[in-house]
């Protein structure tokens, strides 16, 4: 039977048999026993499947992922300990010093700075390319030595929509996958795959966990990217892995498999960024509700977005379901639900009015979180982006006077009430 992705929301991942719990359980063990080594042996030699110590795997995480996994309509899925995690983990999966990654410029800040400076430092290079740019600019970025394209399905904070399939036919004319971070809308608002992407991650502490509760991210692949087919650009996957025992991950578990068992069998194994299982039962909690929270939180971004534009205090307002945003036409292709509760925008007066505003909010809080129940707001270049320098915000799509608001899934009108008021300080 074909679920719609509410019921998935609700019931995916886990079903329960006869006389056993309702709601996942919550593994707190970090290690399981075993009444022989030979047993255990079949384990680590990847030959049967199991558990045997929490921070490689863990039953309520791989119950989680596997919700996810349905969500997203992919093969496998494996949960890490943050957004930040996953996105490391799938690019350093497949790539490695001396190698080289082709990303949208215009992603969050975070992960502008893993791939500029952390991963640069381990010798991974990244050309960065607006997402905007023509097929023939983006072309033009890839190297002998690229491995993978990343990019966000709608870019935190400048809310600029991924032509997923632009950039998935360039990377799979390279022989590279396409790595896409859906953490905004979620699959209930888009599902990469279906656009040609291959590797998808989130940040699940945002709209999937829902409340500010737990830290977490996923990884989730498509299962479609053919690993021996481009066996020279990722022997981490096509040769031997002398790490453990040999295995080959492309023959021994297909495409639908491969890259979450090296993921796990060796990323995790060696940098453990695992999700504890409490944050994954509170994760699930989340995902419960998330197809119904997703339609209230664009709804209240829609008509929030449509208020700031017609306000004369805001100078400009970026949303992707506004009629005048730049990215309305692309959004109306992949994000026809719509997108998410995020909103950027610019209060008239700059830096200094755009401070004066947020401490004006009653209802609205300043955090440095995003996308959950409670609106909050954030002044991201001296935030979240503030290693970045003019030039490179300029690129990311971030000014100075850049407000990102994370409408809740509050009252609609106590929310414009709220940006009213604030709004009549500056």
């Amino acid at each position: 039977m074909t679920e719609h992705i509410g019921t998935t929301c609700v019931q995916g991942g886990y079903r329960p048999g006869d006389a056993e719990p309702r709601q996942i359980p919550i593994y707190q063990s970090t290690t399981w026993k075993y009444d022989t080594s030979e047993h255990m042996g079949r384990l680590f030699d990847l030959e049967e499947a199991g558990y045997f110590y929490t921070r490689l795997q863990n039953p309520t995480n791989d119950y989680v992922a596997a919700k996810i996994c349905e969500l997203e309509g992919g093969t496998a899925a494996m949960l890490t300990s943050s957004g930040q995690a996953a996105n490391f983990f799938a690019m350093f999966n497949i790539a490695g010093a001396g190698d080289h990654i082709v990303a949208s410029s215009a992603i969050y800040g975070g992960t502008y700075n893993l791939l500029a400076v952390t991963m640069k430092r381990m010798g991974i290079e990244s050309t960065f390319v607006s997402p905007d740019c023509t097929p023939e600019e983006l072309d033009a970025a890839f190297q002998e030595n690229t491995k993978a394209v990343f990019g966000e399905t709608i870019a935190n904070p400048a809310l600029a929509v991924l032509d997923i399939e632009k950039f998935a036919s360039a990377a799979h004319a390279h022989g590279v996958p396409l790595i896409v971070d859906n953490t905004f809308p979620t699959p209930v608002n888009c599902r990469p795959f279906e656009w040609g992407a291959d590797i998808v991650t989130h940040s699940t502490t945002k709209y999937m966990d829902g409340h500010g509760a737990g830290v977490g991210g996923c990884i989730v692949d498509s299962g479609k990217f053919d690993w021996m087919a481009h066996a020279d650009k990722f022997p981490g996957l096509t040769t031997p892995d002398e790490s453990y025992h040999g295995v080959t991950y492309a023959e021994r578990f297909g495409n639908e498999g491969a890259f979450i068992t090296k993921a796990t069998a060796q990323l995790m194994r060696d940098l453990g960024s695992i999700q504890s299982p409490q944050n994954a039962f509170l994760l699930n909690m989340g995902l419960e509700s998330l197809h119904v929270r997703m339609a209230q939180h664009c709804k209240n971004g829609q008509a929030v977005a449509e208020f700031l534009q017609a306000h004369p205090k805001v100078s400009w307002v970026r949303f992707s379901g506004l009629e005048s945003d730049p990215y309305h036409e692309l959004a109306q292709k992949y994000l026809p639900n719509g997108g998410c509760g995020v909103v950027s925008f610019g209060v008239v007066g700059g830096r200094p009015a755009a401070e004066k505003f947020m401490a004006a909010l009653k209802l609205a809080q300043i955090a440095t979180h995003v996308a959950d129940a409670r609106t909050c707001c954030l002044h991201p270049a001296s935030s979240t982006h503030r290693q970045m320098n003019d030039e490179e915000l300029a690129a990311a799509g971030i000014g100075a006077d850049l407000v990102r608001m994370s409408c809740g899934i509050e009252s609609t009108e106590d929310l414009i009430a709220d940006i009213a008021q604030a709004l009549e300080t500056v």
